[in-house]
């Protein structure tokens, strides 16, 4: 197979082997559960076609390797049914043996929400068994009370029959006797009969035919996941109110049922082995986490809470052959786990071994400058050496000079000695090594060191050789500023205390965005109309072709953050102006009442709904100066909305106007569209605040205009507005 996990290519290689002769299915089973090993589906297949040519010696073999890792029904009935064969004529010693494995059964899956029928067939079995004695009769009907007083307070899908034929039975050998159990049990049964109807809601959710694969982030995998989760919590809650032991053996059957699906999900596997710690099964935690290690070999995360458990519980070699075992032979190890095992060796054996493991993986060839700042800053804080850590700086600048991160880091570190002349000499010697684009950071450290201990002369040239250098990578629109009010915010301002305004902020980042882009460009919109049907439609018109000098940008003291929980109505709206309403222009829209903007806005978020009400008024006057490019920027917004909602009145109109009617209001909606195709300013309008892709929007109109469902539009309208608020800047 191409691809190690695709479903559709598995389903088909296990179609040809149930095709197949036993002699070449066995090939192709073998590298199916190689890459399934918990799909029961495929391990049923694969036994069966041994039981069809009575291959005993194999069928033993497979069910040894998948039995307890595939707790599934219908894989264990074919288990039993291989057993009440092998041991049909084998008289008392193999209905002994086929007890046990009725047992044994039951054991493991006897609480899964589908094995009413197993205990069905082992009751069935019991009841068969010959009983020549009195004696012998009374065992068997012991054994057969037993095993229905267990399935009673089991909730299954058949809970109620097994129930009924529990009093049918108890009521064929005494009722007087039976009078007195069935009132015992009642109460049991009701409780697992009424949590059988919550159980059931969980297990509704689960595909129980879906293959364990790496997650992809797709939905269903999603809510597989969720349904999963849901089911663990359920059982988690003990609802039925039993004893703990029976209680935690749910648990752990749930817990085992998900692993046959999400196998390859470490966050399943660790919250099933720090359950086990938990509940005190340290040794439990342990054998999962090694079941997890063999399923994710590479998964690192596992591996250090693998340790961590080792650790935590005093098995020290133990917790260390888990480190060891993230090197493999060495080359392969990562810059973190070399980290990570420094520092368990400080904790275990002390500061020596520490300092030894160190040497040496030094010499790794995938020792980052993150090896040497963590051993570093461990012997300053844990040895309280200052002079080992400033050593281990100094070696490793020799081979990290032309790192950032190592720099920033030495220099906090110095920073912290209060070494005020080594900082300065530390900036001096990487900013003249390190390439202007990638010293932007370390400008920015130095001009804050400066701004925070140096005096004001020192403080003004750091900042002008700062500009000077980052002048030539364009990174820094100070460069383009000989001096901003931007510098003098920077230098007197503390944590989070500035000596202005938040409103003033705004004004002076937004006056830098404009100084670095004043010499570009606004890209012209990618819609797909030529460019001549724009020139034809705007002959003539002069009157608004120079855009004015101001740029105009929204009342940002009047939006509020976008929460979807809030529940747009006219409240909710009270931000884009007194009044509620927003102005109306008559020329564009003759169809629509005056309110027919804000019925659309009410779909939008407040924040959104605010950004759009705060835009210019109107100043065009005709379809075709709206049509015109040359038309100013801001001039244009609020007209394209009165537009699209013309568009999307005349659309809905035909619903009730008859065929000829309808023809007509279609031909109105085209011609509006392509008006709207070629009234690019409305998506010039978001380029300029947001940078927002225009393909994006153009979908977004053809939306508008062609829904028939209003539902469906406002939940549609709600998610372009997100992702516009999201490039807004206006939230997260």
């Amino acid at each position: 197979m191409t691809d190690k996990y695709n479903v559709e290519a598995a389903e088909i290689l296990a179609n040809e082997a149930l095709r197949s002769p036993i002699s070449e299915a066995v090939p192709l089973y073998e590298q199916l559960l190689s890459t399934f090993p918990t799909a029961a589906k495929y391990w049923k297949q694969y036994v069966e076609a041994h039981m069809a040519v009575n291959n005993d010696d194999a069928t033993k073999q497979i069910f040894s390797r998948c039995l307890l890792n595939c707790l599934q029904i219908p894989l264990w009935r074919c288990y039993i049914r291989f057993i009440r064969k092998v041991n049909d004529k084998r008289g008392n010693e193999g209905q002994e043996e086929t007890r046990k494995a009725f047992d044994f059964m039951l054991n493991y899956v006897g609480a899964d929400i589908a094995s009413g029928p197993v205990w069905m067939e082992y009751i069935a079995f019991l009841r068969s068994l010959p009983a020549p004695t009195a004696q012998e009769e009374s065992q068997r009907m012991t054994s057969v009370r037993k095993i229905y007083q267990r399935a009673i307070v089991t909730p299954t899908h058949h809970v109620e029959q097994l129930w009924r034929d529990y009093e049918n039975f108890e009521n064929s050998i005494s009722r007087a006797l039976a009078k007195g159990l069935v009132s015992e049990y009642q109460p049991k049964y009701n409780s697992a009969r009424a949590v059988y109807r919550e159980r059931k809601k969980y297990t509704d959710e689960i595909d129980w035919n879906m293959l364990a694969i790496p997650p992809s982030g797709s939905s269903k995998e999603e809510m597989q996941w969720m349904a999963w989760k849901k089911l663990l919590a359920f059982e988690k809650a003990n609802p039925q109110r039993i004893d703990s032991a029976y209680a935690n053996k749910r648990i752990v059957f749930t817990y085992e049922q998900c692993l046959m699906y999400l196998y390859h999900y470490p966050d399943i596997w660790y919250e099933y082995a720090t359950w086990h710690a938990k509940a005190g099964s340290v040794d439990s935690a342990i054998k999962v986490f090694q079941r997890a290690l063999k399923a994710l070999p590479d998964s690192e995360m596992l591996r250090y809470a693998y340790a961590e458990l080792e650790e935590s519980r005093g098995a020290i070699q133990a917790a260390k052959k888990v480190y060891e075992s993230l090197f493999g032979d060495g080359s392969n190890a990562s810059a973190l786990s070399h980290i990570q095992f420094i520092r368990f060796l400080r904790r275990s054996e002390g500061v020596e071994a520490a300092r030894k493991y160190f040497v040496d993986a030094r010499k790794s060839p995938n020792c980052t400058y993150h090896v040497y700042v963590a051993y570093a800053m461990m012997a300053f804080c844990l040895d309280k050496d200052a002079k080992m850590a400033h050593n281990v700086f100094e070696a490793g600048l020799k081979r990290f000079m032309h790192e950032p991160g190592y720099i920033l880091e030495y220099a906090d570190f110095l920073y912290r000695l209060n070494d005020d002349r080594n900082i300065r000499a530390l900036f001096e010697r990487a900013l003249s090594s390190l390439p202007p684009e990638e010293s932007v950071e370390v400008w920015k450290k130095f001009t804050q060191f400066e701004q925070t201990y140096g005096d004001l002369a020192s403080m003004l040239k750091v900042e002008q050789r700062r500009k000077e250098a980052l002048s030539r990578t364009g990174d820094d629109g100070a460069s383009e500023l000989e001096s901003s009010l931007h510098d003098v915010v920077s230098r007197y301002s503390f944590m989070d205390l500035w000596p202005c305004s938040s409103n003033d902020l705004d004004h002076l980042a937004r006056q830098e965005w404009l100084a670095r882009n004043i010499n570009k460009k606004p890209d012209k919109p990618t819609l797909g109309i030529e460019a001549g049907s724009a020139d034809k439609t705007t002959s003539g018109v002069s009157s608004n072709t120079n855009p004015p000098a101001k740029v105009v940008y929204p009342d940002t003291s009047k939006m509020t953050v976008y929460d979807p929980r809030q529940i747009p109505g006219p409240a909710a709206l009270a931000a884009p102006s007194a009044s509620g309403t927003l102005p109306y222009s008559g020329p564009f829209s003759s169809n629509g009442p005056p309110n027919a903007l804000n019925d659309i806005l009410k779909s939008l978020p407040p924040a959104f709904a605010a950004f759009i009400a705060n835009l210019p008024a109107v100043e065009a006057t005709s379809l075709q100066q709206l049509e015109n490019p040359g038309l100013p920027l801001c001039h244009c917004s609020q007209a394209l909305l009165h537009l699209r909602v013309t568009s999307l009145i005349q659309a809905n109109s035909g619903r009730e106007t008859d065929s000829r009617e309808r023809g007509k209001t279609w031909t109105d909606k085209r011609m509006m569209n392509q008006r709207l195709y070629k009234a690019s300013p409305f998506l010039e309008i978001f380029s300029r605040f947001a940078n927002y892709k225009k393909t994006v929007l153009v979908i977004r109109l053809e939306l508008l205009v062609h829904t028939q469902d209003q539902h469906h539009m406002e939940v549609r309208f709600q998610e372009i507005s997100r992702a516009a608020l999201v490039d807004l800047r206006l939230v997260s």
